[in-house]
């Protein structure tokens, strides 16, 4: 295992530049005492690792000195070309990548190039979901050239629900969250993210960009999407319901099925605890499960269906009528 801690260190050095400790610690998911205790080893092994002190500092490889890549074994092999380019979804990265995977064939191996063809003849990505996909990823490139030259972005952004604004922010990382792409930068307000297909148009400007020096994307992303989640599902509801609809909605939203201490003439029903993110979206579900629920509680939830339902049944006596 120690061996293959330290040859990730000298790959994500030699691809990364300068990085901290703290850094390397937390991509390895090891201790900062055990990363120093693995450059003093590659150090000890003629490999020239600098460390550099001071609010900028940090562990890189002396300046022009290079190592070659080992081959990959099976395991990597196999994991690579199962990370299909077409994954990515947008067409254009999609197509970049596919360039890449070809150089990168090219340069194998007679026997492994023909055990890559023939593996990827037999796997295909589909990148659409069954509900088809809206993201539009057309900016995603000059968002990426910002974000590696460390250069502040001014962009037209279109948050949910509202007209697009004007904003120019400093970008510090960007996510990908299955196919779908965020940016995050600090804005005027702090530290936001930003939904990538909702950037309508962007410009990278000659601004540069001061990253904070305790900024750590993985740890912001985490406790951000934490925070996310926590504010969720802040409506719920108690509703008598038909397993299979049950089900459906626990496929979709945070709930809880508890027993029912009376259960009256529906025995097959159960009880479900479910939680929404308004009250709206609960109004919502329930309309469109019809005869196949019933709302136990709370009390406002039942009266407006109970009006929806109403609306309905009037409507459609008007045009009988």
């Amino acid at each position: 295992m120690r061996a293959d801690r330290l040859l990730s260190i000298l790959l994500f050095l030699q691809a990364r530049g300068r990085v901290t400790g703290r850094e390397l610690a937390s991509r390895l998911e090891v201790s900062a005492r055990t990363v120093h205790r693995d450059l003093e080893a590659l150090g000890a092994a003629g490999v020239p690792v600098v460390a550099l002190r001071g609010a900028h500092g940090g562990w890189e490889l002396a300046e022009g000195w290079r190592t070659q890549v080992p081959g990959l074994d099976d395991a990597e092999f196999r994991a690579l070309l199962m990370a299909q380019p077409r994954v990515i979804g947008d067409r254009i990265l999609a197509a970049a990548a596919e360039r890449a995977m070809a150089k990168l064939m090219a340069a194998m191996p007679e026997g492994q190039r023909e055990r890559a063809a023939s593996m990827r003849q037999r796997l295909y990505v589909d990148p659409l979901g069954w509900r088809g996909t809206t993201e539009n990823l057309s900016m995603l490139p000059v968002v990426q050239d910002a974000v590696t030259n460390d250069r502040k972005l001014w962009m037209r952004y279109r948050s949910a629900g509202k007209d697009p604004e004007e904003r120019v922010v400093a970008p510090l990382g960007l996510v990908a969250k299955a196919m779908t792409w965020y940016l995050v930068a600090q804005a005027e307000a702090g530290l936001r993210t930003y939904r990538v297909s909702r950037i309508e148009t962007a410009r990278m400007l000659d601004e540069a960009v001061t990253r904070p020096a305790d900024f750590e994307l993985a740890e912001y992303w985490t406790a951000s999407n934490q925070r996310f989640q926590n504010e969720r599902h802040r409506y719920m509801a108690t509703l008598r319901i038909e397993p299979n609809s049950a089900r459906w909605i626990l496929a979709h939203q945070n709930g809880t099925v508890v027993p029912d201490a009376d259960p009256g003439d529906r025995v097959d029903w159960v009880t479900l605890v479910a939680h929404f993110d308004a009250e709206d979206q609960a109004v919502f579900v329930v309309c469109g499960l019809g005869s196949r629920v019933d709302v136990i509680e709370p009390e406002e939830l039942r009266m407006r269906v109970a009006k929806e339902a109403a609306a309905v049944v009037a409507r459609l006596r008007n045009q009988v009528d």
